[in-house]
């Protein structure tokens, strides 16, 4: 299967001026409103060490928990299905609608049902298949898959919204105001709630002491999809699980602000159990979640998915979670996918600019930044990495072992920038030049700037 290559990708988004510019500003204001509002509580990082350190155990101990939180689910009259793999959750899926005579279903939001890319499977097989979410709907409508795992269409402008919605659901392309898009859609989907006949929803966590699950949503799309048709679905990995009841608060309170740098989503929504007349149906699914528990980047199993890392990030605010093709994007998604398919995502992990902020903001501390090293680190054991890196390492080993030849090489750099026409430095040649204004040459190199620094001083002692 063919590598994505991100940067290739990235690159059409950045040339678009007017989406980058926009993309860069909702993203990077997200990212200021989460500090302003972690600012407001003294035990801010205290919180995200805590959370950690449930996570942590939790996981270390998840057949415990997972097990409670069945058995509590089903004294509720829940039941839990369990799937191996995306295949198997899909043919669960289905296999429900079908016994229950569904064809119209509504589905709330779902970072999970994307990565069993559950939908185009009840396409096929004659499901009518309706996003609650309006971002997810949008991207639905456009044929897209979601950019981002809370705002799905976050990249898009208001006048790209305003020709979509012309175009598939009739309204006035020049009306680009939001309330208005929002009337259009909302028409649009009533018309198809009082059609459904089951709902989906993914889980944000499930409390193995209740056998309870919580979906957060800012529009309620869980509960469109949860309590008007007769059936009602939820997917959930298995890492969702924590222990208490009273450890939701802490997962709740840093999930929203980190996300959106909001105090609480708007719905916070508790399902215990179906209500009369219903039937409510878990599937806890691994796809591959046990293979990496058992392996060394396990701590990327605590995320949360509240995209913080998202939002702070340089490459991912530029290019857009579309560049990444992948269910998850950006620097989760980069540490993530490799481990759902090597070969195809072996060039994300080098999307990175080794800046640090996505481990800073990380409501739960996933170490993405130790974890990205981790995969450059195998990939390049596997020999998945591409020819020109090999070539570049292999040339620059030669630089890095010798102090003299790293000296030189400072040396050339420096005439280059001196010397070299600017045609040569702007040209194609440079994909730095493409963005970037090349640098002041400076008059000598650190080196030979420390070397006099120190004979100075040397030798007014």
């Amino acid at each position: 299967m063919k590598q994505v290559n991100q940067v290739k990708l990235g690159a059409r988004f950045i040339a678009d001026t007017p989406h980058r510019v926009s993309h860069d500003r909702c993203l990077w204001a997200a990212r200021m409103r989460r500090d302003k509002v972690a600012s407001e509580i003294p035990g801010w990082e205290e919180m995200r060490a805590l959370a950690s350190q449930i996570k942590r155990h939790t996981l270390s101990n998840l057949d415990e928990y997972l097990r409670q939180f069945e058995q509590r689910a089903t004294a509720n009259g829940v039941h839990i299905h369990w799937a191996r793999d995306a295949e198997a959750h899909n043919a669960t899926v289905l296999r429900l609608l079908k016994e229950h005579g569904a064809t119209v279903v509504t589905k709330g939001k779902s970072m999970l049902m994307d990565e069993c890319d559950m939908r185009p499977y009840l396409e096929k097989n004659g499901i009518e298949v309706y996003e609650a979410d309006l971002g997810e709907r949008i991207q639905q409508l456009d044929n897209q898959r979601p950019s981002h795992i809370v705002m799905p269409a976050i990249h898009k402008l208001r006048s790209d919204v305003a020709a979509l919605f012309a175009k598939k659901l009739g309204s006035d392309p020049a009306n680009d105001d939001p309330r208005y898009l929002n009337s259009v859609m909302r028409r649009d989907m009533r018309r198809n709630y009082v059609r459904v006949q089951a709902g989906m929803s993914g889980v944000n966590f499930a409390v193995a002491e209740t056998g309870a699950i919580v979906v957060c949503t800012n529009e309620g799309n869980a509960d469109i999809s949860a309590a008007l048709p007769p059936l009602y679905i939820a997917s959930m990995g298995i890492e969702k699980v924590i222990p208490r009841q009273c450890d939701l608060a802490l997962f709740i309170r840093l999930l929203s602000r980190s996300a959106l740098g909001l105090s609480i989503t708007q719905y916070t929504s508790h399902y215990l159990r179906p209500r009369p007349g219903q039937e409510m149906h878990v599937i806890i699914v691994d796809n591959g979640r046990s293979r990496r528990l058992a392996g060394e980047y396990w701590e990327v199993l605590k995320c949360i998915r509240c995209g913080a890392c998202m939002n702070t990030c340089p490459v991912f605010r530029r290019t857009s979670g579309l560049s990444y093709d992948a269910p998850y994007m950006g620097p989760i998604g980069i540490v993530l996918e490799p481990s759902y398919n090597l070969n195809r995502y072996a060039r994300l992990p080098y999307s990175c600019t080794h800046c640090g902020s996505c481990g800073n903001v990380c409501p739960v501390k996933v170490p993405i930044p130790e974890l990205v090293f981790y995969w450059r680190d195998l990939i390049v054991r596997k020999h998945k990495d591409e020819l020109t890196h090999r070539l570049e390492e292999g040339m620059l080993k030669y630089v890095l072992l010798d102090a003299r030849n790293l000296s030189l090489a400072e040396k050339l750099g420096l005439w280059g920038l001196r010397t070299l026409p600017e045609s040569l430095l702007d040209s194609p040649l440079n994909p730095w030049a493409r963005a970037h204004a090349n640098p002041e040459p400076p008059q000598e190199t650190f080196r030979q700037y420390y070397n006099r620094i120190h004979r100075s001083d040397h030798t007014d002692s």
